[in-house]
This record gives C-alpha cells, sequence and structure tokens, in this order.
C-alpha cells in the first residue's frame, strides 16, 4: 500500500514538474512563433498536429476507437479549454496589455475552488488553501502591475470581460472533464480534445481573417521551432500531464500551475531572449512559490475512514471514486 502511495505521490510530482516548466516555457514559444504565423492558424495547427499524432501512439498502445459518446465528451472538455481558455485569451490580448491579462487568467483557480465547491464536492477549501491563492494573486500582481507605465491608456471592457470568460471556460474546462465520458486511455482521451480544440480554433480563424495574413514561405526558422517545443512539449507532454493530475490530484494542488508558469516565463524570457529582470520579478517570485508551498500544506485533507482515489475501469469507461 506504501509503494502505491509513494509512486503516486511521484507520478504527481513529475506530472506537475512538467507543467509548470514546459507550459511556461509556451510564453516565450508563443511569443516567437507568432513572430511569422497568424495567432489562431498556429494555435489551432499545434494542437491538431498534437492531438492527431498522440492519436496514433493511443491506437499503437492499444486503445480502442473512441464511441460516439467519448467524442462528444472529449468535444466538450477540448472546446471549454483550447477554444474558450486558450484561443479567447490570444483574442483578448489584441485589445488588452499582457500583463492585465496574465492577472486576469490567474484568477483560474479560484473559479475552480468556486465551481468544485457550489458543485456539490463535500471537500470545502480550507482557510490555509484560500489564504495561499490571494498571497499567490498578489504575488501575481507584484509581477504584472508596473503603476508608473500604465500612464493615461485606458483598458478595453470587452477584452477584460473576454479574459474573465476565457478564466471561467478553462476552469469549468478543468472540473467538467475529471467526471466526463472519456477513452480510458489518458493519451486517447488527450487526443480527442486537441483534435477537436484544434478544429475549432482553425474554424473561428476563418471569421478572424487570419488566413489572408498566412504566407508559408515568410515563416522563419525561429518560429518553426518554437512550433515544435508548443507541438511537442506544450502539447503533446505538458497538455497530457495536466489531464491526468485532473484525474489523479485535488483541483487546488493541479491549479498552482497558474502561479508558477509565468514566473518560469518570466525567468526563459531574461535567460533566453534577454528581457529584464527585476527586484520586483525577483519579489514576486519568491511569493509565487510561497503561496504554491501553501496550498500545497494545507490543500484538503481526507480523513483516515474515507477510501483513497481508486481509479477502475467499468464499460469502457475510467470511473474515479472517492
Amino acid at each position: 500500500m506504501t509503494g502505491k502511495k509513494d509512486s503516486k505521490l511521484f507520478g504527481v510530482t513529475i506530472a506537475l514538474l512538467a507543467v509548470y516548466l514546459f507550459w511556461g516555457g509556451t510564453y516565450l514559444g508563443m511569443k516567437i512563433a507568432i513572430e511569422s504565423m497568424p495567432p489562431f492558424i498556429m494555435a489551432g495547427a499545434r494542437f491538431f498536429l498534437a492531438g492527431s499524432i498522440l492519436f496514433l501512439i493511443g491506437r499503437w498502445k492499444g486503445a480502442e476507437l473512441p464511441s460516439a459518446a467519448e467524442w462528444r465528451g472529449a468535444g466538450i472538455v477540448g472546446a471549454l479549454l483550447l477554444l474558450g481558455g486558450n484561443g479567447v485569451v490570444a483574442w483578448a490580448q489584441l485589445k488588452v496589455p499582457s500583463a492585465i491579462a496574465s492577472l486576469l487568467i490567474a484568477t483560474v483557480p479560484l473559479w475552480i475552488l468556486v465551481f468544485n465547491w457550489v458543485g456539490g464536492s463535500k471537500k470545502k477549501p480550507t482557510v490555509g488553501v484560500m489564504g495561499g491563492i490571494l498571497f499567490g494573486l498578489a504575488g501575481i500582481a507584484v509581477l504584472v502591475v508596473h503603476p508608473e507605465s500604465s500612464g493615461n491608456q485606458g483598458i478595453d471592457t470587452v477584452g477584460i470581460f473576454a479574459l474573465l470568460f476565457a478564466s471561467i471556460s478553462w476552469a469549468v474546462g478543468s472540473l467538467y472533464s475529471r467526471n466526463a465520458k472519456l477513452p480510458a486511455s489518458p493519451v486517447m482521451a488527450t487526443a480527442l480534445q486537441m483534435i477537436i480544440g484544434g478544429s475549432l480554433l482553425g474554424i473561428t480563424s476563418l471569421f478572424l481573417d487570419d488566413w489572408t495574413k498566412l504566407h508559408l514561405s515568410e515563416i522563419t526558422l525561429r518560429s518553426w521551432i518554437a512550433f515544435g517545443y508548443l507541438v511537442g512539449f506544450g502539447s503533446i507532454v505538458a497538455y497530457t500531464a495536466y489531464i491526468w493530475l485532473l484525474k489523479n490530484a485535488e483541483p487546488s494542488l493541479v491549479s498552482t500551475y497558474a502561479y508558477v508558469n509565468p514566473i518560469v516565463a518570466v525567468f526563459l524570457g531574461w535567460l533566453i531572449a534577454d528581457e529584464q529582470l527585476t527586484s520586483q520579478t525577483l519579489i514576486a517570485a519568491v511569493m509565487i512559490i510561497a503561496a504554491v508551498a501553501i496550498i500545497t500544506m494545507f490543500r484538503e485533507k481526507k480523513s483516515p475512514g474515507v477510501t483513497q482515489t481508486v481509479a477502475r475501469k467499468e464499460k469502457g469507461k475510467l470511473q474515479v471514486h472517492k
């Protein structure tokens, strides 16, 4: 029993590190990729290609062809996470400064806790978890808000509401995926979500004039390398790890990626792209890492009499019982 618990803890740790590091790197990856690629076409191609690769890997490993119900469940999750989440954020950043966007997207953990509780979860967030989340938001604010450079620029209200919608969409999609009708194989489940999410992003790009801006001959080597990173590490590795975590770890722990990713992005920008690293950034880093530690220490504890999460296959579906 102890061996199983240690093995699961190791798996959760590795998966969290993958989400922390590789998703943190996607900020710089996307910045370089869209230097010569239209944003929505880039995102759609990224997820559709990654999903197709995962689909083939899943079939090669013996996963069954998904049923219509599994395609529907994966489609809903993919639409909420990739179109409503990633896609809307990309569009909103045309109207809202990236600093404000980062701050608003950091509200995802709060939405996850609220919807998880309102949705009937018997595990109420502890005072320590709530305190850690608020401290993390404060760290994000220190990281991205620069009053001296804000000037008199107004903030687009539509962009603000779009970012709030994206945060809610990602939170709802994350929680929905925990009980959605999905293939038993995590690889196949992730593949379906990406294929549908990528397709929806591509369809959306038709209405945003992205295709008139696509010139394959003008795409640089830097952008192609960044695109490869986004497909391989940002999508296949990190997204698969995230979906696995949603089934095997508490939402409050999984959602800490929202605090760590910006820190990783800032340091990679400093290391690779020669972006400025200030004392303000270092203070924010300490606050955010401390917030992750607080949430980890005070996250919901199960009583000894309550059975731990047990995964089992039933009628072709991976069901989670607590």
